[in-house]
């Protein structure tokens, strides 16, 4: 199914519409500077192309559109935790149903704002009060803005990351730099490891750079681009691919289909981000695209 070409339920204007795959909301933007979809379910940006070039954003060909599990793919919002730092992995937001608070167009493109507030459910797992806005930027290229805000009456910290898939001709050619030298291995159980200036991929990669550059470039060789990945408000950045034998064990992606993707994420680590009552903190990403 071609989730680009689903058919409309509800046209909000002349850019913007919604339509919907398998019970799931999709905020469907076709405009001038580009097109791109997320899915309301997650508050997850499934594709982005900015017009007249390839797709930026990665979806896996098997990702499983169901209200209980994360889309595979995209840009999932993880947050109020990165990893297994509790239950469920990744934290709830992925799979919490955001709502559409605005939308805005102009010449220059489309603005995307969703929400997401506590409830009963988020508090069984996190017991905090916040407040969650999340703004796409869509043109000819992509800002993601996640802005928590703490609406409790006690401090409480979180953690989390803009999750990004790209799509790239060829795992086995591209380059990756600006990621910085240190990094935690997640394949040797977080061992503190230094690595050089430029990454290339021969193997399974799971890391957490723990001091990147505020530019992170993805070298698309194959693909005759570069694809330019600016953070703010992070602390480190994390860079991942399956490689074959994780493929195969996951019922969402196919088994060579590590050969087209790469995650390179904006990411609160560690401790995280502590706000007080009132406080708010923004994490951010802004992707561009250059021949």
């Amino acid at each position: 199914m071609d989730l680009r070409k689903l058919s409309t339920i509800n046209a909000l204007s002349d850019a913007v519409t919604i339509c919907e795959f398998q019970g799931v909301k999709i905020v469907r933007v076709i405009h001038d500077t580009a097109e791109a979809g997320i899915s309301l379910h997650g508050g997850h940006l499934i594709w982005f192309k900015p017009s007249g070039e390839q797709d930026v954003i990665w979806l896996s060909e098997k990702a499983e559109f169901d209200t209980t599990k994360a889309i595979r793919g995209g840009i999932p919002v993880c947050w109020p935790w990165f990893g297994k730092a509790a239950t469920p992995s990744h934290g709830f937001a992925r799979n919490s149903q955001w709502t559409l608070k605005e939308h805005r167009e102009n010449s220059n493109g489309v603005i995307i704002s969703l929400m997401l507030e506590d409830s009963e459910s988020t508090r069984e797992m996190w017991p905090h009060k916040f407040k969650n806005e999340l703004i796409f930027e869509i043109g000819t290229e992509l800002k993601v803005h996640l802005t928590s805000t703490n609406i409790d009456d006690h401090s409480w910290s979180y953690g989390g990351a803009l999750h990004t898939y790209f799509t790239v001709a060829d795992i086995n050619t591209i380059e990756i730099t600006g990621m910085g030298k240190e990094y935690n291995d997640s394949t040797q159980s977080g061992k503190i490891a230094e690595g050089g200036d430029t990454l290339i991929f021969t193997q399974e990669v799971d890391r957490v750079y723990t001091s990147p550059q505020d530019i992170i470039e993805i070298n698309d060789k194959n693909n005759q681009r570069q694809i330019a990945v600016e953070n703010q408000g992070h602390n480190a950045a994390v860079i991942w691919n399956p490689w074959q034998e994780l493929s195969i064990n996951m019922s969402d992606m196919a088994d060579n289909s590590f050969e087209t993707m790469v995650c390179v994420e904006s990411t609160i680590h560690g401790q995280g981000i502590e706000l007080a009552p009132g406080q708010s903190h923004t994490l951010s990403t802004l992707i561009s695209v250059k021949k």
